[in-house]
């Protein structure tokens, strides 16, 4: 007759235990078993959960856009194509209506200005394009902390107004933006609005998507400093036709990096539309003799403008997951 091993049986010392290679007590055979402790219990950790299964027909989103540095080089090439394409089509239709191409009049400017942001941004959509779908999230329009959004944005701001004031101690830039006059803004009230809404609405947003959310996301390969002074430099370059002096261009490439730290800091675009919007209406309002509550009237349309934008993005797409910031 054979029992089964009681485990009892096992740990009680000095015992003798019946022992068999099947382990089932015999009476014919024993073994001394002397333990010099008691047995430690034994705890054992469940396997982790299954990871869900995702629906049919759907993919995980990676957690950085698998974009390559050189689609930089890529999306300006495009961009300044479709700027000089943009450029004859709508001279060409001004002057067959009679102006004059070496003037043209600032409606037709502010329709360049606009097909310019619009060619470099679809330029940045077409090269993303060929790795993944673009979404909004991708290029950085997604929320983050109210603390850090505001907390950052204050540094940054703090930052440039130091920055710009001791720039400005050194070198003398003295030229006045001019780039107001040449959408007309003293023509009529509705190319005021339209030049105002360019300036502080459009632009920043058009050029923070590129420069921010494209150019500075596939240059993070890099590492952090290179891609935000790389970025930069390109931002400073790129406003070499609208700044009233070549002397603007360094504390516009030290504007474009101080955006590209606030970004990664953030983790979201929005805190720097935000800052290149506040920065663009100091500028615009500086062009204009006699403002005062004006500014902050330009101040609430330019803001509200952005956040209405954000709504927009936030319905269409729904929220997007916060992401790890720098």
């Amino acid at each position: 007759m054979s029992l089964p091993v009681r485990s009892d049986n096992l740990f009680a010392v000095g015992s003798r235990i019946p022992w068999s290679r099947a382990g089932t007590c015999r009476s014919d055979r024993y073994r001394l078993l002397t333990l010099s402790a008691p047995p430690r219990e034994l705890t054992l950790t469940p396997p982790p959960p299954e990871r869900p299964e995702f629906p049919e027909g759907a993919r995980p989103t990676p957690l950085a856009p698998a974009w390559r540095p050189v689609g930089v080089l890529l999306a300006f090439a495009l961009g300044l194509g479709g700027t000089i394409a943009a450029a004859v089509v709508i001279g060409g239709i001004a002057v067959a209506f009679g102006a004059d191409g070496s003037d043209l009049p600032p409606g037709v400017n502010v329709l360049l200005t606009v097909a310019q942001d619009v060619a470099f941004i679809g330029a940045a959509i077409l090269v993303v394009s060929r790795v993944a779908r673009p979404t909004p999230q991708q290029f950085g329009l997604r929320g983050t902390r109210p603390k850090a959004f505001v907390g950052w944005l204050l540094v940054a701001f703090l930052a440039f107004v130091v920055i710009s004031a001791a720039y400005s101690a050194i070198v003398d830039i003295g030229a006045q933006e001019d780039l107001p006059d040449e959408l007309g803004v003293d023509g009529s009230t509705a190319a005021l609005f339209a030049a105002a809404f360019l300036v502080t609405v459009i632009a920043p947003v058009a050029e923070e998507i590129f420069f921010r959310g494209f150019v500075f996301t596939s240059l993070r390969r890099w590492g952090l400093w290179p891609a935000a002074l790389v970025t930069g430099t390109f931002f400073g370059a790129i406003h070499l036709g609208s700044a009233p002096d070549v002397l603007y261009l360094p504390i516009l490439a030290i504007f474009g990096v101080v955006l590209c730290l606030l970004y990664a800091k953030t983790g979201s675009l929005y805190p720097a539309i935000v800052l290149h919007a506040i920065n663009n209406c100091i500028a615009f309002a500086g062009t204009r003799d006699g403002w005062t509550w004006e500014y902050a009237v330009l101040l609430a349309v330019s803001l509200g403008s952005i956040a209405l934008m954000a709504l927009v993005v936030r319905r269409v797409r729904g929220p997007a997951p916060r992401v790890l910031t720098a």
